[in-house]
C-alpha cells in the first residue's frame, strides 16, 4: 500500500529535506477551535499532521498535553468527533497526511473493526498508539494496515538492539524516535546523540526516521532535522494554544495566528536544513 505518508517523505527525500511533523490535541478547547488550527497548520508549513486523540489517562504526555486533552473532554471531545475532524480537514485538504496519536482504551472501547472503517472513510492515513507494544499487534496494527492505514512504531534511547527488530517488525509509515527518557515537553536531548540513534536504527529499516519530545525552537528543529527526516513539534503548539485561553480554558485570544506564528517560524527553519543523506 502506498498512503499519504509514503508520498510526502518521498517527496521530501527527493526535496533532500527533513519533514515538519506537527501535533496538537483534537478538541482542545473546542471542536471548532482545534478544527481551525488544523486547517492553518499546513498552510503555515506543516507537512504531516499528528492529531491528538484526547484521554483520560495520558501517562506518557507531560503537563502540557494532559492539560489539552482535559480541557478538549471537558468541551465535549469524543474519539468520534476527533475522526470528524479529520473528515472535516479533509473537505480543504487531500494531501496533508493526517497521522491518529493517543491511547489504545478509547479505540478498543469504539472497537478496533468499527475504528479503522470510520478512520479510513475519515481520510485518516496512520496511527501512533503509544501503549501497544509489538507483542499485540494482531489487536491492532495487523488490521490497521490490512485496512491501509500506517502503524507508526516509537523507538528510544533504551531501544537496544534485541528489542529493535521486534519494534520494526511490522512498522510503517515512519519510526518515531523518542529523543529522551520521560514525558513529553522534557528538555531538548543532545542533537550528536539523536544524530548517532537515526544512523543505528537506519541501518535496520528503510523507513523515513521522526524525531520527537522536547523540540521547541525553530533553532532546535534545524540541529534535529539535520540528522533525521522529520521533526515532531507538539508541547510547544500546545502551549501556543494554551497561551490564547483564559483561566477557564475558553478562548480569550487568537489561537490560530499564535500557531501561525510559530509554525511558520520552525517551517523556515525545517525548510532550510538538508538532510546528511543529501549533502
Amino acid at each position: 500500500m502506498t498512503t499519504r505518508i509514503d508520498s510526502k517523505f518521498a517527496e521530501l527525500k527527493a526535496e533532500g529535506r527533513p519533514a515538519l511533523v506537527t501535533y496538537f490535541m483534537g478538541g482542545d478547547p473546542d471542536y471548532a477551535t482545534s478544527l481551525a488550527v488544523m486547517k492553518a497548520l499546513p498552510k503555515a508549513g506543516a507537512d504531516v499532521i499528528e492529531l491528538g486523540m484526547a484521554f483520560s489517562d495520558p501517562m506518557a504526555d507531560g503537563p502540557a498535553i494532559q492539560a489539552a486533552s482535559l480541557r478538549a473532554l471537558a468541551g465535549g471531545q469524543t474519539l468520534a468527533k476527533t475522526l470528524q475532524l479529520a473528515a472535516d480537514f479533509r473537505k480543504e485538504d487531500n494531501t496533508t497526511p493526517i497521522v491518529l496519536m493517543g491511547y489504545y482504551n478509547p479505540i478498543y472501547i469504539y472497537g478496533v473493526e468499527r475504528f479503522l472503517k470510520d478512520a479510513k472513510e475519515a481520510g485518516v492515513d496512520g496511527l501512533i498508539v503509544v501503549d501497544l507494544p509489538s507483542e499485540m499487534d494482531e489487536e491492532l496494527c495487523l488490521p490497521a494496515m490490512a485496512a491501509g492505514i500506517n502503524f507508526i512504531r516509537l523507538a528510544t534511547p533504551t531501544t537496544d538492539d534485541k528489542r529493535l527488530p521486534k519494534v520494526l517488525k511490522n512498522a510503517s509509515g515512519f519510526v518515531y524516535y523518542v529523543s529522551m527518557n520521560g514525558i513529553t515537553g522534557s528538555a531538548i536531548a543532545d542533537t550528536a546523540r539523536v544524530g548517532e540513534a537515526v544512523r543505528h536504527i537506519k541501518k535496520s529499516t528503510n523507513l523515513p526516521i521522526c524525531v520527537g519530545f522536547g523540540v521547541k525552537t525553530p533553532e532546535q528543529a534545524a540541529a534535529i532535522g539535520a540528522h533525521a527526516d522529520g521533526v515532531v513539534v507538539g508541547t510547544a503548539l500546545i502551549n501556543a494554544v494554551a497561551g490564547e485561553l483564559d483561566a477557564n480554558g475558553r478562548v480569550k485570544g487568537d489561537p490560530v495566528a499564535a500557531i501561525n506564528k510559530l509554525v511558520s517560524a520552525l517551517a523556515t527553519s525545517v525548510r532550510a536544513t538538508r538532510l546528511e543523506a543529501a549533502q
